[in-house]
């Protein structure tokens, strides 16, 4: 009796411990990012080029963060490009307003590469894991109003030119949910 007793429980808790994911709750609605919450964040950026929005649970451990990102002029001259690669959060740009000459991928000269300290507010509220490169040799694109680039974890990325300024929206998937669940930027919190 008292074995039988021992196995159930051992059967209950190894069933709780390796199957998480099956006692999970799966959303059940959908989430609204209002234009009004992403103007406001625009307004709150002050000096800063990146801002979450939100980071919203999807179901099977997927996280997707919603950020605004404003670079102003810069002109890089010659082959490298300062740019900065996520480990584990790939990204999805929607280019609001502004044009700018995107490079991706590229060589990496390792003597110039960086990683961001794991508690970089940056790494822990926007892009998750990361660090910088100088590349070389990348694919040039110029990008505008109405554009989308999709860049996945692991792809360099970096502006070579941005003649007065470019606005975006940053879709961020994040598999591993390194990004802080339920995040809401402090400006559009009820």
């Amino acid at each position: 009796m008292m074995n039988k007793i021992l196995k159930r429980l051992l059967s209950a808790a190894l069933f709780c411990t390796l199957s998480p994911s099956l006692l999970a709750q799966a959303p059940t609605t959908a989430t609204h990012v209002p234009r009004a919450d992403i103007m406001t964040v625009f307004e709150h950026m002050g000096e800063t080029i990146d801002q979450q929005i939100r980071v919203v649970d999807i179901g099977d451990e997927v996280n997707i963060g919603v950020g605004i990102l404003q670079r102003k002029g810069n002109r890089t001259e010659g082959e490298e490009v300062n740019a900065i690669v996520h480990h584990r959060v790939a990204e999805i740009y929607y280019v609001l307003s502004g044009s700018g000459t995107l490079v991706t991928g590229g060589d990496q000269k390792q003597s110039a590469s960086r990683e961001f300290p794991a508690d970089n507010v940056s790494v822990l509220e926007l892009i998750g894991p990361s660090g910088s490169r100088v590349v070389t040799n990348g694919e040039t694109k110029t990008i505008s109003v109405g554009d989308i680039v999709v860049i996945p974890a692991g792809v360099p990325h970096g502006f070579r030119n941005i003649q007065d300024q470019i606005t975006y929206i940053s879709i961020r998937v994040d598999p591993d949910q390194v990004l802080p669940i339920g995040y809401e930027h402090p400006s559009v919190q009820d």
